[in-house]
């Protein structure tokens, strides 16, 4: 069963050249001018089937973030289809849905609800959500109080213990210790040993061999190549050092 597809999806956004006061903003759209625009996505299609894991590797500005958005349904493609089958988990931007006034405890409560678990299953899920986090009693103080590195292991634990059919991940493993980075990979290849879908954004070659069995590599929006992770990445940092020598 497919679990992601893009059929030839774009996605684009206006550029902003600086301030540009209200009645001229509105003169453009009344006129039909929205200004130029640029586009993060073109004609992106690609499949992932479900128990796969695709890895999405790049520059910076080469779409890739977008294209994790767009399959969270943060967002909505300009033309193209886009179909996800399965509950999603996403570790975006850090703290992305966690509000800094309300405890760990309440956004534990909050993102699960966002996610479409009920009451009852938040809370035979939360001691467990605790626990995995490993932030003490500072599941109890506000968001903002939180460091870093205890906000992305809140974020983790509440991605990974709610049971997601498909999980993203945008770079954020990067942030926090060693040990809790190797207990969130070993949790990772549990989830995918479970026959889960993972879709992940990172810039780090061996944790994207790691974790990827495919990936596909965008540049300025488009999709250069598709297929084994080791090839792509080595198609792609063959490219940069052609680029930069």
């Amino acid at each position: 069963m497919t679990a992601i597809e893009f059929k030839s999806v774009s996605k684009s956004f206006h550029w902003h050249t600086g301030r540009v006061l209200l009645r001229h903003r509105l003169a453009n759209w009344l006129r039909g001018r929205g200004g130029e625009r640029f586009y993060a996505l073109k004609n992106v299609s690609f499949e992932l089937e479900e128990g796969e894991s695709l890895a999405v590797v790049g520059p910076n500005g080469a779409g890739k973030s977008t294209l994790l958005g767009l399959v969270a349904g943060l967002a909505t493609p300009d033309t193209g289809a886009i179909t996800v089958n399965g509950r999603i988990a996403a570790l975006l931007d850090l703290g992305a849905g966690f509000h800094p006034d309300l405890t760990g405890a309440e956004n534990i409560r909050v993102n699960a609800s966002l996610i479409g678990l009920s009451r009852r299953q938040t809370a035979e899920l939360f001691d467990q959500i605790v626990e995995f986090a490993g932030i003490g009693d500072f599941i109890g103080e506000p968001l903002r109080t939180y460091s870093t590195g205890m906000m992305m292991r809140l974020a983790f634990s509440v991605a990974i213990n709610v049971n997601p059919e498909i999980l993203l991940i945008d770079e954020v493993l990067a942030v926090g210790d060693q040990a809790f980075q190797a207990k969130c990979f070993e949790r990772i290849h549990r989830f995918r040993h479970a026959g889960k879908t993972l879709l992940c954004v990172s810039h780090a070659a061996g944790m994207v061999q790691e974790l990827c069995d495919r990936a596909i590599w965008l540049d300025r929006g488009e999709l250069m190549m598709s297929g084994r992770t080791r090839d792509v990445i080595e198609a792609y940092e063959g490219h940069r050092t052609t680029a930069t020598a």
